[in-house]
């Protein structure tokens, strides 16, 4: 059994959300193996019931313990929503039954919701590394979908990081334009991991051209020269005397 020391409730850092099951139960699957109580869930281990078993109550109270724990730990990772409706269930392969059957979607209906996330994701106003984030989050899930067999198939992993890079590339905005096209024509093609050192290295130079770039109307007219005013009347020549006028009289023809 279990050793006692391990009495920590804290459990998995996912919450399962109604959304998010197939990554939820992959991690708490896999939280629950290390604690080697996975048999709990599975319904291998169950309750003791031989009365005259030796040692029969200590058996019961160890089983009850680690049941309760699992229960805890679930009842910890999920919204307060989706807890209040398993109180209903006393051990922790109903509760982990009730989820599947609840949340669990076919292969192709999840496949299909992920690609078409994935296809309306745009980098729009975020930065490389966030939409980096936010696209592996969703290949992530995609790839839970696939078969064990897939995932060890070398021409179907090569594959498949090509169409990432694709679709990286396809949501990006138009400022990496330029770069967009150089790295369509690398052959061999890189990866996203290389693609996304690229644009961030790329994404720090748009930035501090355009900071440098960057000039307010302010600051123009203090270069502007100045205008200069039309000259005044005091400053302007005397009118010329026509050559016909008397230079004593004004008047013309003498």
């Amino acid at each position: 059994m279990v050793s006692r020391k391990d009495d920590s409730l804290q459990s998995i850092s996912v919450q399962l959300d109604g959304k998010n099951y197939t990554y939820w139960s992959y991690v708490m699957k896999n939280f629950l193996r290390g604690k080697t109580l996975w048999s709990y869930v599975t319904g291998v281990r169950i309750k003791p019931t031989d009365e005259t078993a030796t040692n029969y109550a200590n058996l019961v109270d160890s089983w009850e313990a680690d049941n309760s724990k699992i229960i805890t730990w679930i009842n910890n990772s999920v919204t307060h929503s989706i807890g209040v409706q398993l109180a209903k269930y006393e051990t922790a392969k109903e509760v982990w039954d009730h989820l599947a059957r609840l949340y669990t979607q076919s292969n192709f209906a999840k496949q299909y919701q992920l690609e078409t996330d994935i296809r309306a994701l745009q980098q729009n106003d975020m930065n490389v590394q966030e939409f980096y984030a936010a696209m592996t989050n969703l290949w992530d899930h995609l790839a839970l979908t696939e078969s064990a067999e897939l995932r060890i198939f070398e021409p179907y992993l090569a594959r498949r990081e090509e169409q990432r890079l694709v679709q990286f590339l396809m949501a990006l905005r138009n400022d990496f334009e330029g770069l967009r096209g150089t790295i369509l024509h690398h052959f061999p093609l890189p990866s996203v991991d290389s693609v996304v050192n690229e644009l961030l290295a790329e994404e720090i130079r748009l930035k501090s051209k355009a900071d440098k770039g960057s000039v307010t109307p302010t600051t123009l007219s203090v270069f502007a020269a100045p205008r200069q005013s039309p000259p005044s009347n005091q400053n302007r020549p005397p009118p010329k005397v026509s050559s016909d006028e008397c230079a004593f009289c004004k008047e013309k023809g003498h």
